[in-house]
């Protein structure tokens, strides 16, 4: 009877303990679900403030907006209002904004025209110009149909020198238009002649004429017909202003020697020819 008394009592007290065990649990959930809805709550009223400042932001631009808005049509109606009052005065342009324009293009484009014409003629006039060989008397310096680049400055503020090839025009008053090309070797105030060999022979004043070493000639027999008028017998003499110039093609160059080009007056140098540009195969300063 007592061990039956003893396992009912101990029965009554697992009841308890489970019954203490449940209800402990049921207190920890409702916290959870405190808790969860609690901060559920906070997240919500965050969201809410958030949502406000968008809101805010939002206001304020389209508030800005508007404001630019009426600054640009208050803009438009103070210029109407100034443009009536032209109208009125009869101080107004009533051409169309898009004739204005117009007009203002074309003026700049004639003035662009200008300019530009205006750099090439001082290029052509004062800097340099390109000239083309026709004939073989350069040879074997220069050749028909090359295209060379003429130095204008280089005359402008020096003089010619020996040996420099030159673009000179010989009749410039019956024929404007006709350039030759050849090179320098007799200097103003000098006395030039030419051997049956075809040297070159150079003085000045009262001083004996000298052998000219240069090697510029063709590689070829000199034919002495080819002398012309500048002989031993009949020495050229030079002014003060004149050139006595020859093709380096000896045999094939109408030049100095020979009465229809003559002595080469420095008013009618065009300029130095420093440039070959024209075929590419040959491209390059010219000596």
């Amino acid at each position: 009877m007592s061990d039956i008394m003893e396992t009912e009592k101990n029965e009554t007290n697992e009841v308890e303990k489970n019954n203490t065990q449940s209800e402990e649990i049921k207190e920890k959930t409702n916290d959870n679900e405190e808790a969860a809805k609690k901060s559920i709550t906070e997240e919500n009223t965050d969201n809410s403030q958030t949502d406000d400042n968008s809101l805010d932001e939002d206001d304020s631009k389209k508030k800005r907006k508007k404001k630019k808005r009426k600054s640009r049509k208050e803009k438009m109606d103070e210029e109407f209002d100034e443009y009536l009052e032209k109208v009125k005065s009869g101080k107004a342009d009533m051409r169309k904004p898009e004739d204005i324009n117009i007009v203002k293009d074309l003026l700049w484009l004639i003035v662009y025209i200008g300019i530009v014409i205006l750099i090439c003629f001082a290029i052509i006039k004062f800097v340099g110009c390109r000239s083309r060989v026709d004939g073989d008397s350069m040879n074997d310096t220069l050749y028909n149909g090359d295209n060379l680049w003429v130095d204008k400055l280089s005359y402008t503020f020096g003089d010619p020198k020996r040996f420099d090839i030159i673009i000179f025009n010989p009749n410039p008053d019956t024929d404007p238009d006709l350039t030759y090309v050849k090179r320098i070797i007799g200097l103003p105030g000098e006395t030039v002649y030419m051997d049956n060999e075809g040297r070159i022979y150079i003085g000045k004043g009262d001083e004996p004429a000298q052998l000219l070493d240069e090697n510029f000639a063709k590689d070829e027999p000199f034919s002495p017909d080819r002398i012309g008028i500048a002989s031993i017998n009949n020495p050229i003499v030079l002014g003060e202003d004149e050139y006595f110039v020859l093709g380096d093609n000896r045999n094939n160059s109408s030049d100095s020697r020979f009465s229809n080009v003559g002595n080469v007056k420095r008013e009618n140098i065009v300029g130095k020819v420093v440039l070959r540009i024209y075929p590419f195969s040959r491209f390059g300063l010219v000596k």
